[in-house]
């Protein structure tokens, strides 16, 4: 059999995204390891090269898989559309995070298959049962179309990571230079976990992994670490540090085996304030950058989202990490309802922490979180497209323009440019005009995305 697996890009009116970070295809190459073996599989990374009706017309395909977050849904339809439409016979899987928390979303005549939570198995036997002309009904953990109704099998959340092979990486071998997080290129990605001890009210992540943190051995990881050529290595963990002693262990196997790479990783504050000889341990062994998701500038704003830390945590962790040298991925969210004088006092915040770097998403209510179910009755689009944490779903207090100038203003008053310079003496010399000309782009794009909205404040769907 022929399959060809899909990793989409964002749609023309999505913000960020791949305009400044593109990381491998791990779900794609997970799915790929259960079936390469007997079956001739491709990867294609859309968000690279833009030539599916071509690849359609020279591999011939007989399945199509495709991986989906929530902003990619619209566009995955649209491909789906135009893989029918080429080859009717073709058979058509959609899997990933939104195919898990909301699969009628993909209740589509162009797609034959949804598959929800971890998919190698349930592809792997969707692979095996078309290619012997038998049905799918059976399968746990899929949903179909049948006479106008969605049916969904049960199925249990897998808890050991352990059975899975190592990720298919060789069907990746012509972007792999391109996978990169700023300065950090080329950079591979590792999952070591899955799931979340917390409980983040705009977070579903913790809900998909049925509640549970789930651990691969540290041996294991150790083994596939030393069979990846890329010199940096994302973490790709819902968190990575919560469970102290296994990254305790993880790290004594790293310096013991030699193995020479430069990690970025997730890490809570909470956990960064409580374990600084962790965070130290690991800087021996590569550690360059830590994602933390501070997230907020008042304790009040903290507890709305159950975020479980504190601002005194994000100032310990903060200090530790800037102390031992590490760099910060600051993760900053900011509230619709926030005002001029809140934009202001975050400001101020983000450059008494003396950052390098921050990001800053706005409150975004994914489908299957609780903060989701509790504001649905809000949102002023549906339109998936527009789920991209710069663009607001919600009502924000200020007039649209005044917010995003605000929220513009945030992103470039938040870090003084002198240590903003300092960050960018990790890039290449040859890289900083190209990262210098992307992030005035980005701040342009934001400060007009008002447009992207009608006089009443919903989306203007018209555009």
């Amino acid at each position: 059999m022929k399959i060809l697996l899909v990793e989409p890009a964002k749609a023309a009116v999505t913000l960020g995204g791949e305009d400044f970070s593109v990381y491998e295809p791990l779900a794609l190459e997970y799915i790929a390891a259960g079936v390469a073996k007997d079956h001739d599989v491709q990867i294609l990374d859309l968000r690279l090269e833009n030539n599916l009706p071509r690849v359609l017309e020279k591999f011939h395909p007989d399945i199509v898989g495709i991986t989906a977050y929530t902003v990619h849904v619209n566009t995955v339809r649209r491909l789906f559309e135009t893989i029918k439409t080429q080859n009717p016979e073709v058979l058509t899987v959609v899997g990933g995070h939104h195919a898990t928390i909301a699969p009628r979303d993909f209740a589509s005549p162009w797609i034959d298959l949804i598959v929800m939570g971890e998919g190698i198995f349930a592809f792997r036997e969707i692979v095996a049962r078309f290619e012997r002309g038998q049905g799918f009904d059976s399968i746990p953990g899929i949903a179909f179309q049948k006479n106008g109704r969605l049916i969904k099998t049960d199925y249990s959340p897998l808890t050991d990571l352990d059975i899975f092979p190592f990720p298919e990486r060789s069907l990746t071998a012509q972007y792999r230079s391109h996978y990169y997080s700023e300065w950090m290129r080329p950079l591979a990605s590792v999952r070591t976990s899955k799931g979340c001890p917390f409980r983040c009210k705009f977070c579903a992540l913790w809900k998909i992994a049925g509640g549970r943190y789930l651990r691969r051995d540290p041996e294991a990881i150790v083994e596939e670490l030393a069979c990846i050529d890329e010199d940096y290595i994302f973490f790709a963990d819902d968190e990575s540090l919560v469970d102290v002693g296994r990254m305790e262990t993880l790290a004594r196997l790293i310096k013991g085996t030699g193995i020479n790479k430069r990690y970025f990783l997730y890490g809570r504050s909470d956990t960064i304030a409580r374990n600084p000889d962790l965070l130290a341990q690991w800087r021996e062994v590569g550690l360059e950058r830590v994602f933390v998701g501070l997230e907020f500038f008042r304790e009040q704003d903290l507890a709305f989202i159950r975020k479980g830390s504190s601002l005194d945590d994000n100032r310990r962790a903060v200090r530790i990490l800037q102390d031992l040298g590490i760099e910060i991925y600051a993760s900053f969210i900011v509230r619709p309802e926030f005002t001029q004088q809140d934009f202001a006092e975050f400001r101020q915040y983000c450059r008494e922490l003396g950052l390098t770097f921050a990001s800053f998403a706005v409150l975004t209510p994914l489908p299957g979180t609780d903060f989701y179910a509790e504001v649905e009755g809000q949102l002023i689009t549906r339109d998936y497209d527009y789920f991209d944490f710069l663009h607001t779903v919600l009502p924000t207090e200020l007039p649209l323009k005044e917010f995003y100038a605000e929220y513009a203003n945030l992103y470039r008053g938040a870090i003084p440019l002198s240590r903003s310079a300092a960050m960018l003496k990790r890039f290449p010399l040859k890289e900083i005009p190209a990262t210098l000309l992307k992030s005035f782009r980005m701040l342009i794009s934001l400060r007009n995305a008002y447009r992207d909205y009608d006089g009443e404040g919903a989306i203007n769907l018209a555009d």
